[in-house]
């Protein structure tokens, strides 16, 4: 046991308190460790290893520091501000930190006693604040002894109940009678990833059941290979209760195993008094949290209670102890088995699993459901954005102190815009403008530069620290704007500071190049432009992750080609690749290229009838439930108009912006069995993957696109900063056909989802036909090629004729 840890769990009490401090950051904090470590002595010993043990406990950390001539032992606490705001039962904390170390030198040393000291350096001043103590080796003796016997018996029950976790893992069974084919194969191959302490990529049809097949062989490997916690990270929320339903069915076919399973969900979902802030004096759920939590824990572990804690068993469990569900979820986490969560709680900046499994050394293994995502997600947590918008609000509405710092910074950012834009050895913007089919002046507004510029980058820490220091003047005060804003800046200093050539940083500005005409006398000045450090290779931030975890199986049904994400993932060299056969036959799914349809943005208008018509003729032949895919809300908006002015008796229904949780529901209650009608979606969105439609609650799907992202300057900037890192011939499949096609299989994957299904899919625009997309397909599809006879509309007609050709589909 960690010294800290072990206070963390025996000498924390009183409220829970998330009111702003201004905390240091983890590298102001090693900086305020070395400088006050340079002004000691030269006897002075820095990072002193102590361990020690109490019965069948071993407690071990490191000391901040030790000066033999004054026999000081000193732990030193960075801070910013007024030491007087710190709460006090932090300092309870410190102290019961500082006496356990003070025994482990004493008892290591032979020391009679010695001074203890807490070390509090204000970051921002440079100066030291003391508080010492002189204590005697069997003080120190009985206070660690105390902490131990505290945590002993918790330890004891822990112990116990591992070795029954163990014992029953060791024999547990299959849930089903049988694998399913394809099935066994994964599972093995997830079981030789732990044994060999190797990542694994494993690409595996949708539909053979890959969630219970990663999670049963890991359990199994658990006490044999002495993991300690299994964690499975999902995209999106389906992905989190395939994980939870399959978890509860092994559990129900063995029910002498006593396996912790908690889900973590985001903050603003657990939360039960949004209104209120989190400190006892505003939440009555913080109020006394730590003085509470022990009893809440015994409660949600307790032999006949523990078991699946999701979100609705966690917040029973929490509020009948009058805790926080969030942050008893954050405690949990320590004495569960298995946690299911999003992505961002192992692999973002501050991912909370990954303190824990380094803080405490847990050995860990890791599935990551549709590893397909995680490349995109890892851009968007490793990238950083700063919003003139919100800068404009923080002036507005900030104390008079923050004004001079607030205009400096805005000054600074209107300074962006001058200066060079490109990068060494690019184009110029005009003409890459004009191969992507966009007017020139676009260079006028998007705007690269190589690197954060030094001088805004210090007028931007300059301006963070000013918003500390004004918090924490007015604690009762708080701004939401002027902490929102505060807390963006923060993360892009720290993106800033690990800036290279894995990212871009760019600037996006309004369409006005220069001043602005507003029709007033007075012309206002040019608006700021959007601020971003965009993360294009997310490998050197996620590859630390993976060497963490002891295995780490990453697994879906669009993992081809291995390369693209292996690179951008940063993958170990020796990850192993699966390619798990699938168990599906050509002849359950009819596929068809449709050559004679372009999708591209030019030929959208034309493509319109003949797509409307070849999905109204299948379901004359064949009627049902289908789905079809559009590359945007425009293109779904424009078919959708069209099918239903010819076909105005056919059921239809579509996907809008920003449907919600309610929305998506009733989109998907239209899929029942031997219904009928066409949803209408979007490739890529909510409806692409992630569901389960199987039988006939879907029989065929209609796909207008490649999915290509679009062909504008930042996706010319990512392309040519890939170009950087794997050579040109990789460049253009990395940003656009290869996320494309992903896109494309996946949604396809919605159609066959057991070995009894049948269906259909249209592949609607020529460009399918190339080889270098067809490779990328599934190999059990029997693709065939076919033309329809296509309507193109005389330059007088409608966009979408009403009328379709005459006998081409008889009405009901």
């Amino acid at each position: 046991m960690a010294v800290r840890a072990l206070c963390e769990f025996t000498a924390k009490q009183g409220d829970l308190d998330l009111r702003f401090t201004p905390s240091p950051s983890a590298q102001e904090g090693m900086a305020g460790h070395k400088v006050v470590s340079s002004r000691r002595g030269d006897g002075y010993e820095a990072e002193v290893s102590l361990a020690g043990e109490y019965k069948e406990l071993q407690v071990r950390g490191r000391a901040d520091g030790y000066d033999p001539d004054n026999n000081q032992l000193e732990e030193i606490k960075t801070f910013r501000g007024d030491l007087s705001a710190m709460p006090e039962n932090h300092q309870h904390l410190h102290w019961a930190q500082v006496k356990i170390y003070g025994w482990l030198l004493c008892r290591q040393r032979g020391l009679a006693g010695l001074r203890l000291a807490l070390v509090y350096f204000d970051i921002g001043s440079q100066q030291e604040t003391l508080l010492t103590g002189l204590f005697t080796a069997a003080a120190l003796k009985s206070h660690f002894e105390a902490h131990c016997e505290n945590f002993l018996g918790w330890a004891r029950l822990e112990m116990a109940h591992r070795t029954a976790r163990d014992a029953a893992l060791g024999a547990l069974k299959f849930p089903h009678a049988a694998f399913r084919p394809g099935q066994r194969d994964l599972a093995e191959a997830v079981y030789r990833s732990v044994s060999s302490r190797r990542c694994l990529m494993a690409q595996a049809p949708t539909g053979i059941g890959k969630t219970m097949a990663t999670l049963f062989p890991l359990l199994k490997a658990v006490p044999r290979h002495g993991v300690d916690k299994v964690f499975f990270l999902a995209a999106k929320t389906p992905g989190r209760r395939l994980a939870l339903d399959a978890l509860a069915l092994i559990t129900d076919t063995a029910p002498l195993l006593p396996l912790r399973v908690i889900e973590l969900v985001a903050r603003d979902k657990a939360c039960e008094h949004p209104d209120k802030a989190c400190h006892g004096a505003s939440c009555p759920l913080a109020k006394g949290f730590y003085d509470r939590l022990p009893a809440a824990r015994r409660a949600a572990l307790a032999p006949l209670a523990a078991g699946l804690l999701d979100k609705q068993a966690l917040r029973a469990v929490a509020l009948s102890h009058a805790v926080c569900p969030y942050y008893l979820s954050q405690d949990l986490v320590r004495w569960s088995d298995v946690v299911v969560g999003d992505y961002n709680y192992y692999f973002d900046v501050s991912a909370l699993l990954h303190a824990l499994t380094l803080g405490n050394q847990w050995s860990i293994s890791v599935l990551v459901d549709e590893a397909h995502n995680l490349v995109d997600r890892g851009r968007k947590m490793y990238s950083a954005e700063l919003d003139p918008a919100q800068l404009a609000e923080v002036r507005a509405s900030a104390w008079p102190g923050l004004k001079k710092p607030l205009d400096r910074l805005h000054r600074a950012w209107r300074e962006l815009r001058k200066g060079p834009h490109r990068l060494p050895g690019q184009a110029p913007q005009p003409q890459q403008a004009e191969l992507a089919g966009a007017p020139a002046q676009l260079d006028q507004i998007y705007q690269v530069k190589p690197e954060p510029p030094e001088k805004f980058m210090s007028v931007l820490l300059q301006a963070t620290s000013a918003i500390a220091e004004d918090l924490e003047a007015h604690p009762a005060q708080v701004n939401s704007a002027l902490l929102r804003f505060y807390f963006e800046a923060l993360h892009f200093l720290r993106m800033a500071d690990s800036f290279g050539k894995h990212s871009l940083f760019d600037m996006t500005l309004p369409d006005s190049p220069g001043l602005e005409d507003t029709g007033s006398r007075r012309r206002q000045p040019a608006r700021l432009g959007r601020l971003c450090i965009r993360n294009v290779i997310p490998a050197i931030f996620l590859g630390p992750r993976f060497a963490a975890a002891r295995s780490v199986a990453l697994f879906s049904a669009t993992l081809s080609p291995q390369n693209y994400h292996a690179d951008l993932l940063g993958l170990p060299a020796d990850t192993v690749w699966a390619d798990i056969q699938s168990p599906f036959m050509a002849e359950q799914l009819a596929v068809r290229i449709v050559t004679d349809i372009s999708t591209r943005y030019q030929h959208r208008r034309s493509s319109l009838a003949p797509i409307s018509d070849l999905m109204a003729r299948q379901f004359q032949e064949k009627p049902g439930n289908y789905l079809v895919f559009l590359s945007s809300y425009d293109y779904l908006a424009q078919l959708a108009q069209c099918f239903r002015q010819r076909y105005p008796h056919l059921p239809m229904w579509e996907q809008t912006r920003r449907m919600n949780e309610a929305e998506r529901e009733h989109f998907l209650s239209r899929f029942v069995s031997d219904g009928q009608g066409i949803g209408f979606a979007v490739l890529g969105g909510s409806f692409s993957e992630g569901i389960d439609l199987p039988g006939n609650c879907l029989i065929g799907a209609f796909i207008a696109t490649l999915g290509l992202p679009q062909v504008n300057p930042v996706n010319a900037q990512i392309k040519l900063r890939l170009a950087e890192s794997f050579g040109a011939l990789h460049a253009y499949d990395y940003t656009f056909l290869y996320p494309g096609v992903q896109k494309v299989v996946q949604a396809a994957g919605r159609v066959i989802r057991t070995p009894s299904d049948q269906g259909a899919i249209y592949l609607m625009d020529d460009r399918f036909s190339r080889p270098e997309v067809r490779r990328l397909l599934p190999a059990w599809w029997n693709v065939q090629q076919i033309r329809i006879r296509q309507h193109r509309p005389a330059a007088a007609e409608p966009m979408c004729p009403v009328a379709p050709p005459e006998g081409f589909l008889l009405g009901p």
